[in-house]
């Protein structure tokens, strides 16, 4: 029944825990948590499935995460404790996972189209500057009416709850809930199923003839898990039983 196959199919060691995509290279970017706190991070090319680093750590193995992905440059950050959110200092990672640059004393505000927005956590009020993301450099001052927020190219389903999708569906949803998104001729949908006291998540890809690619995101689950694929450009992505990335090119 499979028509369509995955275009990248990479399993992790741990829990994927937040994804970002660089828009300028499409690079998917990947942090990845153990249960024995342990974080690492991994770096694949969308257009050619180039893994460009994978199981990358930092000599802070837990109280660190990622900040964005800008230009071929995945920004990292420390926690300034376990119990606090609060972020500090910028590591700067290249394709090659090597570290560009790295500011202790600086920290991350937002992405930019022109590039990533920081502040020196040492001088207040806090004043807002514009920086090269390869170097580290201060560019300039920050202003709003240039530096407008990057676009992701992300879309997200909508859910449509009312019971009634207006389409035919493989399997009859639990909760009468259902994500969905079309692209192209495809339609694209997960939804829940409960059978045999089992709550399990599937994805679907539809065409005008039916389903033409399926899998099993989640089983045996305890709840329901919330939306679970996003479309960036051509590429459907999605992550199977939190630890697998699955790419589709569309």
């Amino acid at each position: 029944m499979t028509m369509l196959l995955p275009f990248i199919n990479e399993q992790f060691g741990g829990a994927i825990w937040r994804m970002e995509i660089d828009s300028l290279t499409d690079t998917v970017n990947l942090e990845i948590r153990t249960t024995d706190k342990q974080v690492s991070f991994a770096s694949i090319d969308l257009t050619d499935r180039k893994i460009n680093f994978k199981d990358y750590t930092t000599p802070e193995r837990w109280l660190t995460g990622m900040e964005a992905a800008y230009n071929g440059i995945l920004l990292l950050h420390n926690y300034q404790s376990e119990n606090a959110p609060v972020h500090k200092g910028v590591i700067a990672v290249d394709r090659n996972g090597e570290i560009a640059w790295s500011n202790y004393t600086y920290a991350f505000d937002h992405l930019s189209a022109n590039g990533p927005v920081l502040y020196h956590t040492q001088i207040q009020p806090r004043k807002l500057f514009l920086a090269d993301v390869k170097t580290g450099a201060v560019i300039r001052q920050f202003d709003q009416n240039i530096d407008r927020e990057a676009e992701n190219y992300i879309i997200a389903p909508q859910m449509l709850n009312d019971g009634d999708p207006g389409f035919s569906l493989p399997a009859n949803p639990y909760g009468n809930i259902v994500h969905s998104l079309d692209y192209n001729t495809f339609r694209i949908v997960s939804l829940h199923t409960f059978i045999t006291g089992q709550l399990k998540q599937h994805l679907y890809i539809m065409n005008e003839t039916g389903p033409v690619y399926e899998d099993l995101l989640n089983a045996d689950i305890q709840k329901m898990q919330p939306e679970s694929f996003i479309l960036y450009k051509n590429w459907l992505v999605y992550i199977k039983n939190k630890s697998e990335l699955k790419v589709i090119n569309l």
